[in-house]
C-alpha cells in the first residue's frame, strides 16, 4: 500500500517560517507523516501551497554546467556595437 505524499525529494527547512522549501511541510509533519491518518494527511496537504507562496527561496547557486551554458551563449549572441 502506497502512502501519499508531497515530498518532492528537496529537503530542506526555512529557517524563517520552518517550512520544507520543497514540500512545505514542518519537520514535526515530515517526521511523523507515516502515523498520519488519511485524513490527517490530506488536510495537511490542502494548506501547503499557501505556505509554499510565504517562502522566500534563496538564491540558486549557479553550477558549472549551467556557467558553461551561459558562457556558450553569451558567445553565439550577435555584438549589437
Amino acid at each position: 500500500m502506497s502512502i501519499e505524499s508531497p515530498c518532492i525529494s528537496l529537503c530542506a527547512i526555512d529557517p524563517r517560517s520552518g517550512y520544507c522549501f520543497g514540500c512545505g511541510r514542518t519537520g514535526d509533519e515530515i517526521g511523523a507523516w507515516l502515523a498520519f491518518s488519511p485524513r490527517e494527511r490530506r488536510a495537511v496537504m490542502a494548506t501547503l501551497p499557501a505556505r509554499l507562496a510565504t517562502i522566500a527561496r534563496p538564491a540558486r547557486r549557479e553550477t558549472s554546467r549551467r556557467r558553461l551554458e551561459r558562457l556558450r551563449a553569451d558567445a553565439e549572441r550577435p555584438d549589437d556595437a
